[in-house]
């Protein structure tokens, strides 16, 4: 089975309310895309987000899903639990206020599962090489502690790629050792941060991907639109097939240029393509 065209639903702005959300899913109708992934931590102190499992509560999560699923006919191809440490992006390998970010991190999938996608995407920090490295042990703990958690409750802590080298990241999910953890692939992250593996990457990492974005790393026009950019799509593509990858692509397009009609364009882009290689 060919892999799917979904959106993160962040491309279309911020979810702080329950209208945000019902004008994010007009759009994704429009656009023709089978399913959305959710955003589903606060975007920063004074930007709340209708999602944070802090303020979203069960009966919250029933109406939300059936307002994406029954209302919009969309599926929801997962969440995205992007937190921020002292320093730097992720947080899961800064010290100071990790505990929060853990149990955040772990409520986040409590709330994927409830809305019936149990899979939770983020970048947790930079995986050192080095495992002596103080922060490949804070990294480590952090993320073995929340993948045994996702194992409890049958939902995957998913690693964006881009921050590190894939075989880094094969390696140290191989350590980590839980099937709660697994892996977001993203191409353009990868090119953007200077890890031209994207072909090879997939090949590394193999069954342990179970979620893509999409977008292109165009250093040039700085767009993102899918296949506008350097991304070998082609040969992406006939890797995740040739690991058996049927999952999502979930086109994703943070620049804030043109949004909607890059979205749509990466859409057709990407229909041409899987029909030609899944036939």
């Amino acid at each position: 089975m060919a892999p799917r065209i979904g959106v993160t639903i962040w491309s279309l702005g911020l979810t702080r309310s329950e209208d945000d959300l019902k004008k994010q899913l007009e759009i994704a109708n429009e656009i023709g895309v089978e399913g959305v992934q959710l955003w589903c931590v606060d975007y920063g102190p004074n930007a709340p987000c209708l999602l944070d499992p802090d303020r979203c509560g069960k009966d919250e999560r029933r109406k939300i899903r059936r307002l994406i699923v029954e209302t919009y006919g969309l599926e929801i191809t997962g969440c995205c639990a992007q937190l921020s440490g002292t320093k730097r992006i992720g947080g899961l390998d800064d010290p100071e206020g990790l505990e929060k970010r853990i149990e955040k991190t772990k409520k986040a999938l409590e709330l994927a599962v409830d809305l019936g996608t149990p899979i939770v995407t983020t970048h947790p920090g930079i995986i050192p090489e080095n495992k002596n490295d103080p922060t490949y042990k804070v990294i480590f703990r952090s993320i073995s502690e929340i993948g045994r958690y996702a194992e409890k409750i049958g939902a995957f802590f998913c690693i964006e790629t881009g921050l590190e080298r894939p075989i880094i990241l094969k390696q140290f999910i191989d350590d980590v050792s839980s099937d709660g953890v697994k892996v977001n692939y993203d191409p353009a992250n990868l090119l953007k941060y200077g890890k031209e593996e994207v072909v090879k990457g997939v090949k590394i990492l193999g069954k342990l991907i179970v979620h893509t974005h999409a977008k292109d790393h165009n250093p040039k026009t700085k767009r993102a639109t899918v296949g506008e950019g350097l991304v070998p799509w082609k040969e992406y593509l006939e890797a995740l097939k040739e690991i058996g990858y049927n999952g999502w692509l979930a086109i994703e397009d943070e620049t804030g240029i043109d949004v909607i009609n890059s979205i749509k364009k990466g859409k057709k882009f990407l229909e041409d393509i899987i029909s030609k290689i899944w036939g």
